[in-house]
């Protein structure tokens, strides 16, 4: 009974120094940490962005040698994933398609297709975090023609 009872009072609980000491800990953790963490989202999203773009690339490389050209502006990425009906309808196109789906950029918007005017070169564009032409920093444009 005596052993329980010298139990008891050692267990009653944290005094206020041991979780002053505790908080002042998390507090030095966290001023370390923090910063290190703070944009790292953002720049995840630029490269994943630009891993989207590569993907997108290879997709329609992969379309231009089975049809010896590029989908239109008016086809648009679409194409990738289903047949085109519009003109000129793809004579070699993939039954199993080049992409399963048309991803959007990690801030949620579609990724702008551009045909060149050559008709034979194009450009993907994310429009970035604030989803307008132009910016800086996380609201820069992204363009597949600057990597």
């Amino acid at each position: 009974m005596k052993f329980s009872k010298k139990l008891k009072r050692n267990l009653d609980g944290f005094t206020l120094i041991e979780v002053m000491v505790v908080l002042a800990i998390i507090g030095i953790l966290a001023s370390l940490i923090v910063p290190n963490l703070t944009g790292r989202a953002d720049q995840a999203r630029i490269i994943a962005s630009k891993q989207d773009m590569m993907s997108i690339d290879q997709a329609l490389s992969l379309y231009k040698l089975d049809n010896a050209s590029i989908p239109t502006s008016t086809q648009n990425l679409k194409s990738l994933v289903n047949k085109p009906t519009i003109e000129p309808i793809p004579k070699n196109w993939n039954p199993s398609g080049y992409l399963k789906k048309i991803p959007k950029d990690p801030w949620g918007n579609n990724y702008i297709y551009n045909v060149l005017e050559d008709g034979y070169n194009y450009e993907i564009i994310s429009l970035g975090a604030d989803g307008k032409i132009g910016g800086e920093g996380i609201n820069a444009d992204i363009n597949s023609k600057d990597f």
